[in-house]
């Protein structure tokens, strides 16, 4: 996993989780993996994915099972949507629609082009 500067690893952590829950790789009482396998497998230190697992937890994505480890959520899907979409409209959104004010850019260009993505 290659990580960006700007953003804090253990939010981008939580991001490639919530992609495992939307692409249905991770269903709802899947466990994940643990604090440790996880941490190995992205190398990261584990106290960085405990911090992820704490985040996604109060977000009810994942949830624990004592002695168990780490659940997928009944609601994961949505509660994960729920948060990026928040994320998004709130960090993203402002400067997307910003550099189309400067581009002159206007919506049914951007519609366009939306749907000529969609189909690549």
């Amino acid at each position: 996993m290659n990580f960006h500067n700007q953003i804090p690893i253990y939010l981008q952590i939580a991001e490639y989780i919530g992609e495992q829950v939307l692409t249905q790789q991770w269903k709802p009482d899947d466990k994940v993996p643990s604090i440790r396998e996880l941490a190995v497998q992205l190398e990261v230190n584990p106290n960085t994915v405990q911090r992820t697992y704490d985040f996604l937890q109060t977000r009810e994505v994942i949830f624990t099972k004592r002695g168990l480890g780490y659940f997928v959520a009944a609601s994961a899907e949505q509660n994960y949507l729920a948060w990026r979409r928040e994320a998004f409209i709130q960090n993203e959104l402002p400067i997307f629609f910003k550099q189309l004010r400067l581009l002159k850019m206007d919506f049914e260009e951007l519609q366009q082009r939306f749907y000529e993505h969609e189909t690549l």
